[in-house]
């Protein structure tokens, strides 16, 4: 059924809009309010006297006269709620939020949004006070002659000043005199940017977005840009001087990190977002945003929409784009020149006849009307801008002539034109310019924004020791801060192979970080070193900065995990050394151990002594050559079903899953004492890993059958015909890492390592007979036929009832829907991520909300693939509200338990009592010892010997919710308040999954008297 669709407002933005919604078969009618003679009864096209301003008149309207879509041009409708409002009347609206249009309603709040999220913009300040915003002019380090009411000015709130002087008389102008009436209450002071100015608009639904081609606005009144501002004299599209990889870049950097950095602040964009720019040497600059089409930009783009506009602006509405992307003229130009009435932007005489129209649209160029209005079937001129010329030709050049002849035959006296629309981008064209650095394939700014994406990520992953700041020749680190007395430095380095290629096919980046990091963290490990401190470097052909920062962005998150600084690195474009796509990488990690701590300890290693394995994750990062090999012998492809994996995986994905890290495992194992030697089992496999920390004197006797194979290994095996021997010299078959401990401490460790990791007792040494292998692997083509279906013994306790679950039934299990709330780096939430992630777990993290935008806990779980909210307390005027508005997004993703991960809010009683018996807290300490605040600093003041964590449900008092998990931390003689908290998180990230996985699982809830109640047989 064809639609009716109304657009709001009055100018050539509006005419342009009608006119190309007047060509979708799927629109019966477009009306205009208040319109123009241009939008007067033409063809499908016509007025409306409704009242705009009134919302609710508007909403009842649009139902008695079935419109199905409402388009709102001008800014001032969506600054006071006008889609707010039709939308709620359940009015389809295309068009931002009042919240969302702050970005242009608000300069301040626009300037401070670009900050919080890292969009690049000029320096700046906002000032209430006239002599403040005078005394920052004239004390500023950069030129800072740039003044803009902060409030909506119809487009001419900036003053451009020569000086100082006249930059002080303009914020005098705007806040004194009030030259923009209330709009000038606030002014902002910015940097005078150097460059060229150009508008890049999109389309945005809430999530992707789509640019539209780049145009270029002529704001000064006459030619040669001279005279004053004006709301635009005429544009044109696209600008030879955005090329395709510019434009990426904005999307990248400004256009989708303002519509990212909107969702995370809880105010989804929809609409079309405008970003007037300046391309300085410094890359792209955001000079100001506006919430809609620009005027007259928006005449230039109409012309060039190939796609059904009314079908964009669905698809737009519907979250649709990135499936539905708007298609373009290919090799076409357009130019509009204004004509506007004579004395604009100044005072203007209106009422004059305007002629010749007809003939002019005859000629093949469309006039969009302006300020017109129709009187007696005569069009009189009745505002400063009159008419838009549009002309679309094969070039620039031909298109601006095309429009320059429209003008001229316009009959309309005395009016006011500019000839040289476009005459930068015909300079640009027809310039000879001298070869850069960028003309070889090396740019630099592309580096430089890399950097800038990357800086915060490493900023995050600082630990005691160093502050992780990117930028200067070379990265410190404190042994001493770190607390070490003697230590010894431990270096490795290491890359992931081919894996890289797999990755790069698949184009799946994000987690070769971990792997890069697990391969030398794991290496430094093997001495019994802390890693301290990670360096990487990336090389390409041509720098993708978006494949390099999901690269880069996923080592961070990975040093973060390890317990290590990612404090440096080198990314190397090298043109011609690599093919398109193609990169490598390379890490370097750097630990430290106490002298007398060092392993392997040669000495100690004797026969008897027994070996436990720690599960890998899979293939980690070697033996990927052979992979492919085998792949290419089968006849299967990165996107076939794996058969090996979980179902709907594909072959790529299971390839592709990261290699473990064991840091955080098996650090406080290592400085217990209990382990001699430890094997990271990486390139040789367990045939050449594990002898290397063993005496010439002993050898290994394991048993396959005692630990369980991954299913990839007997599928590789089986595949490629591949005998014991090239498995055992090439793979690590399921474990990642090989203890050597003395006989009585095996179970000890077992259980320790069992808590947190799958684990078994693999094997023993033995003295080693003349001509003896040093390695006997027995059992492994037995255990590799067997595949999955190994022994389920050596499992913990939730695991082995999670596993027995999953065998007797086909049908999957259902997992409990779990929520997070955090409020800053989320290492709590990390480790409730890694338990959810395992095969075994009860437990799915379905969404994790912050009160505070930008925070790192947000990205972690980003990366996870977890979706993620933010709800910022700032904005809401009670508790109650904001609760409110946290149990709202709760029931949206159907949560059944939810975790406070470090969450910094207060809870009122009414949501307390709401999520009762499914609300767990963590505290730092031994409840109900050292409840509130500072526990560690009391435990520290009254002596106690032993403190620890509590995972509890939580209560309407502070901390005295029922308990489920306890964990224990001594206190040690001289432990300072930042050491014992350092011990305790660690505790922290044991207890509070067991505890996640007790409620998920059914095994603990909270019974009707306040107490705990253990089901010991849950039913799955």
């Amino acid at each position: 059924m064809a639609e009716r669709v109304l657009v709001i407002g009055s100018g050539g933005r509006e005419h342009a809009l009608a006119w190309k919604l007047a060509q979708s078969p799927h629109i019966q009618q477009v009306l205009v309010a208040p319109g123009n003679a241009g939008t007067a009864n033409c063809g499908k096209i016509c007025n409306s006297e409704v009242s705009v301003s009134n919302h609710s008149i508007l909403a009842q309207f649009c139902k008695e006269h079935s419109v199905g879509l409402v388009v709102v041009g001008p800014e001032v409708p969506l600054a006071s709620g006008m889609v707010d409002d039709l939308q709620a009347a359940d009015v389809p609206c295309f068009g931002p939020s009042a919240k969302a249009a702050q970005l242009e309603a608000s300069k301040s709040f626009s300037k401070a949004f670009m900050d919080r999220h890292g969009i690049p913009t000029a320096r700046w300040g906002s000032f209430t006070d006239s002599q403040e915003a005078c005394n920052y002019i004239r004390k500023a380090t950069f030129p800072a002659l740039v003044v803009k009411a902060s409030g909506l000015a119809a487009g001419k709130g900036v003053i451009v000043a020569k000086d100082q002087n006249e930059a002080c008389q303009a914020v005098l102008d705007i806040m004194k005199d009030k030259t923009f009436g209330s709009a000038g209450d606030t002014v902002v002071v910015e940097e005078l940017l150097e460059g060229e100015e150009v508008s890049c608009l999109c389309f945005s639904d809430g999530s992707s977005v789509y640019p539209m081609p780049p145009a270029q606005d002529h704001k000064r009144l006459q030619d040669g840009d001279i005279g004053p501002n004006t709301g635009g004299m005429g544009a044109y599209c696209p600008t030879p001087q955005v090329s395709q990889e510019l434009l990426q870049q904005i999307k990248e950097t400004v256009l989708q990190k303002t519509v990212d950095g909107m969702k995370d602040e809880g105010v989804p964009y929809v609409g079309v977002l405008y970003a007037g720019l300046m391309l300085t040497k410094q890359g792209p600059k955001v000079l100001e945003f506006n919430c809609r089409f620009g005027d007259p930009e928006c005449q230039v783009l109409m012309p060039l929409l190939k796609s059904d506009l009314y079908e964009v602006l669905q698809n737009t509405l519907q979250g649709n784009l990135a499936s539905c992307a708007p298609l373009w003229l290919q090799d076409s130009s357009a130019v509009t020149v204004v004509m506007a009435s004579p004395g604009y932007p100044g005072s203007y005489k209106k009422g004059v006849e305007i002629t010749g129209l007809s003939q002019v649209v005859e000629s093949g160029v469309q006039v969009f009307h302006a300020g017109t209005v129709l009187k007696d079937g005569a069009v009189l001129s009745s505002g400063g801008r009159v008419l838009t010329v549009t002309a679309v030709r094969s070039s620039l050049e031909t298109a601006l002539h095309a429009a320059n002849q429209g003008v001229a035959a316009v009959g309309f006296p005395g009016a006011v034109y500019r000839h040289d629309i476009g005459h930068r981008a015909i300079a640009h064209l027809t310039q000879r310019r001298g070869l850069t650095y960028k003309d070889s394939g090396v740019d630099i700014a592309a580096g430089n924004r890399l950097v800038d994406l990357i800086k915060p990520l490493a900023k995050a992953t600082s630990r005691s020791g160093c502050n992780a700041e990117l930028g200067g020749f070379a990265g410190l680190f404190d042994l001493k801060g770190a607390g070490f007395i003697d230590p010894i430095l431990v270096s490795g380095t290491d890359g992931v192979g081919t894996k890289l290629k797999i990755a790069q096919a698949c184009q799946q980046h994000n987690t070769l970080g971990q792997d890069l990091v697990a391969m030398c963290v794991n290496d430094v490990l093997a001495q019994g070193a802390e890693p301290l401190f990670f360096l990487d470097y990336f090389s390409c052909g041509r720098l993708d900065v978006g494949v390099a920062s999901a690269v880069i962005g996923g080592v961070a998150e990975a040093c973060g995990l390890a317990g290590c600084a990612l404090l440096g690195g080198e990314t190397a474009e090298m043109p011609g050394v690599y093919s398109p796509g193609e990169y490598d990488l390379a890490g370097f990690c750097v630990g430290a151990v106490e002298r007398g701590a060092l392993l392997p300890r040669l000495e100690d290693i004797c026969e008897g002594d027994l070996l436990i394995g720690v599960a890998s994750s899979g293939i980690h990062s070697n033996g990927f050559s052979l992979v492919r090999k085998v792949l290419e012998r089968a006849g299967v492809t990165y996107n076939s079903p794996a058969l090996f994996g979980k179902p709907g995986q594909t072959v790529g994905e299971v390839l592709l899953t990261p290699t473990k890290i064991y840091s955080r495992l098996l650090l406080p194992i290592l400085r217990s004492g209990a382990v001699k030697a430890y094997a990271h089992i990486t390139g040789g496999g367990l045939l050449e890993n594990i002898p290397r920390v063993l005496p010439q004197e002993l050898s290994v006797d394991m048993d396959a059958s005692r630990w369980t194979i991954p299913p990839v290994f007997s599928w590789l095996q089986k595949e490629g015909g591949l005998c014991e021997e090239e498995m055992g010299r090439t793979f690590n078959c399921g474990l990642g890492a090989v203890l050597v401990v003395a006989f009585p401490d095996a179970q000890r460790v077992l259980r320790q390592l069992q808590a947190h990791e799958e684990a078994w007792i693999v094997g023993s040494l033995a003295h080693k007979q003349p001509g003896a292998e040093p390695v006997v692997i027995r059992n492994l083509q037995h255990s590799l036929c067997v595949g999955h279906s190994s022994s389920l013994v050596d499992l913990g306790p939730l695991q082995k009832r999670a596993s027995h679950r999953d065998t007797g039934s086909n049908v999957p299990r259902k997992r409990t829907k779990v929520g997070v709330l955090i409020s800053g780096t989320g290492t709590n939430l990390q480790a409730l991520m890694e338990q959810a992630k395992k095969a075994s777990s009860s437990a799915e993290i379905v969404v994790v909300i912050s009160n505070r935008p930008g925070v790192f806990g947000i990205k972690r779980a980003s990366l996870a693939g977890i979706q993620t909210r933010v709800v910022d307390h700032k904005l809401y005027g009670s508790r109650a509200e904001f609760d409110g508005t946290i149990d709202r997004v709760l029931d949206e993703f159907g949560v059944e338990v939810v975790c406070l991960a470090g969450f910094m809010r207060i809870l009122t009683g009414p949501f307390v009592r709401k999520w009762n018996g499914k609300l767990l807290n963590i505290h730092p300490s031994l409840l109900p010892s050292f409840k509130g605040v500072n526990a560690q600093r009391q435990a520290l003041q009254t002596g106690a010997r032993v403190t620890g964590c509590t995972v509890h449900f939580v209560a309407e008092e502070v901390d005295a919710g029922a308990i489920i998990v306890q964990e224990a931390v001594p206190v040690l003689m001289n432990d300072t308040e930042e050491s014992l908290s350092d011990r305790i998180r660690e505790a922290e990230h044991r207890a509070f999954p067991t505890a996640l996985e007790l409620v998920a699982g059914g095994v603990v809830r909270l019974g009707d008297d306040g107490r705990i109640v253990w089901n010991p047989n849950p039913q799955g």
